[in-house]
């Protein structure tokens, strides 16, 4: 996307903002650094198997809430106008 609107002419972030998901190798020398959310996934790869094993040893299903992270970098601002 940060590519396709360089192309464009769209400036980021000024015209529009641009947020990415996973926070991939990299993305921090993006230009500009682009905005991600991170998933913690060493912490939902063990809540996933800790259910998996609570379930096939007869125990309940649990639904764990692990929030993601929000990495704020250049690639996003405020709103136009």
């Amino acid at each position: 996307m940060l590519r396709a609107f360089w192309e464009r002419g769209v400036r980021v972030p000024e015209q529009v903002s641009v947020v990415g998901f996973d926070d991939i190798e990299g993305c921090e020398y993006f230009i500009p650094a682009l905005t991600t959310v991170r998933q913690p996934f060493d912490e939902l790869g063990r809540a996933s198997l800790a259910t998996l094993l609570d379930v096939v040893g007869g125990g309940s299903e649990r639904h764990p809430a692990i929030p993601p992270t929000l990495v704020v970098r250049a690639s996003t601002g405020p709103p136009p106008g």
